[in-house]
């Protein structure tokens, strides 16, 4: 697939459902309905003389036709079943999208600027990404990156005020061990979930050591960018572009969205939080990502958008045939007793993310929301599950080459503390996931009975066209 049609298929796949087009017509729970729901609209649909029309009203909210026909495109290029007829599911799924947003009106939700605007920065970085480069995507799109930012604004910050309502909605929904056991008791065995395979993994590492000469070699290289941008002869982002080591960022120019401070390298953070003028160039920084020079683009409030060009010195394979021995040593010593794996990681690696828990590796488990030492085979490094995958409980590999969480490469051995076979869920051992399976059922349930509750509450009128409809809810005609 082409970018072109990759960036068509984002574009529509957007959040049309958190709705496209917010037209506020000034009605109240039980307002009038106005004299006509015809309106003009400017090639909503590819035909310049397109008379789109208001075909429900939920709340305060209106629906367009237009807004159903973007919605019918996005689902045939996205493959969608709706699970009925889409002349039917696609408004009314619409619709709920408004009854969340009118109760987010009448409970003073609210999101701030500076969230949404982050929001369409991530879409708008991410359509860059696929188009290759910003003007790209302005020929595409044929509209400036300001544009469709301020095109982007209301869709954005209506999906963040839908899904803050639904947040709020459920957060007082909760379950207890019993529900959990009566929930699976009668319930059939293939119905259990599944808990795939996973693993608890030590790590030590030793980062290969890098000459001095290498990395003058670098700084200097970065000094000559710097005079090239001071003395008018090219921009920052074209030199980004051309030499940094930062593959995310390099294809923006550099670019790195608005950030806050702990989101950056802390040697990163100290300089470009100094920065005030966009016309300077940062002195040379060390982080552990490498060498950088950074020029600020913006500040908003706490956080900062700036510009990066990243270099690292190269390492050099003898660096690496040292370290390599050096673990292999260490590992032969673990082996004969001299000394335990938790001790060298203590005292021996460079990985500081691991060195204070005697290099047990740490897992962000989305499902459970927490951090956990287990992880399922996908979430490891691909080089660490190659090697995880052949390996005994208790045993210790030789040593390999990875490239790090920094982006750097360097040389490993590790530890297979333990490993759990896939099997069906068992409360003794996974309650925490059969917790979630009923918790989110719970919290599913409560909003479809919100949602039944809220259409009877709320002023609702819709087209004549939809109400012989098989809908999902009933209530909608009135």
């Amino acid at each position: 697939m082409d970018n072109k049609k990759i960036i068509l298929s984002s574009f529509l796949f957007m959040g049309l459902a958190a709705s496209a087009v917010t037209s506020k017509l000034g009605f109240g729970s039980m307002a009038e309905t106005p004299a006509t729901d015809t309106v003009k609209v400017e090639n909503t649909i590819a035909n310049p003389h397109f008379v789109d029309e208001v075909v429900w009203v939920v709340g305060d909210e209106a629906i367009l036709l237009s807004d159903i026909e973007m919605m019918r495109l996005q689902a045939e290029q996205e493959g969608v079943d709706f699970g009925g007829d889409p002349d039917c599911r696609i408004p009314e799924q619409l619709a709920v999208q408004k009854l969340f947003l009118h109760q987010a009106a009448i409970d003073s939700i609210e999101v701030t600027d500076a969230e949404v605007a982050s929001a369409i920065d991530q879409q708008i970085n991410g359509w860059v990404q696929m188009a290759g480069s910003r003007e790209r995507l302005e020929e595409y799109r044929k509209q400036t990156i300001s544009q469709m930012r301020s095109e982007l604004h209301d869709e954005f910050k209506n999906r963040q005020l839908v899904q803050r309502m639904r947040e709020k909605l459920v957060e007082n929904v909760k379950v207890n061990p019993i529900d959990v056991r009566n929930y699976f008791k009668n319930l059939p065995e293939d119905s259990v979930p599944f808990v795939p395979t996973e693993v608890e993994v030590q790590i030590i590492t030793r980062a290969p050591r890098i000459p001095i000469e290498d990395i003058n070699k670098v700084k200097d290289e970065l000094r000559e960018y710097t005079q090239r941008i001071n003395e008018g002869n090219t921009t920052f982002a074209t030199l980004a572009r051309l030499y940094s080591e930062d593959p995310g960022s390099a294809r923006m120019g550099g670019e790195l969205d608005y950030s806050g401070r702990a989101e950056f390298d802390p040697s990163f953070a100290a300089v470009a939080f100094n920065l005030t003028d966009p016309k300077k160039i940062s002195k040379i920084v060390e982080s552990e990502f490498g060498f950088h020079i950074i020029q600020l683009i913006d500040k908003r409030g706490d956080k900062i958008k700036c510009r990066h060009i990243l270099r690292k010195p190269k390492v050099a394979q003898s660096a690496i045939e040292a370290a390599t021995l050096r673990l292999d040593s260490v590992a032969n010593d673990i082996r004969e007793n001299k000394f335990s794996f938790d001790e060298a990681a203590a005292y021996i690696s460079d990985d500081k993310d691991t060195r204070l828990s005697n290099g047990l590796m740490a897992n962000y488990d989305r499902e459970i929301g927490a951090h956990t030492s287990k992880f399922k085979m996908k979430d490891l490094p691909t080089e660490i599950a190659r090697v995880v995958e052949k390996m005994q409980v208790g045993e210790i590999s030789q040593p390999f080459t990875m490239i790090n969480s920094k982006q750097k490469t360097v040389v490993a051995i590790i530890k297979l503390k333990s490993r759990t076979e896939g099997h069906r869920a068992k409360i003794t051992d996974d309650f925490q996931v059969m917790k979630n399976v009923v918790l989110e059922k719970r919290r599913t349930d409560f909003i479809t009975e919100w949602v039944k509750n809220k259409i009877k509450d709320t002023y609702i009128r819709v087209d004549d066209r939809y109400k012989n409809c098989n809908f999902e809810y009933e209530g909608w005609i009135k």
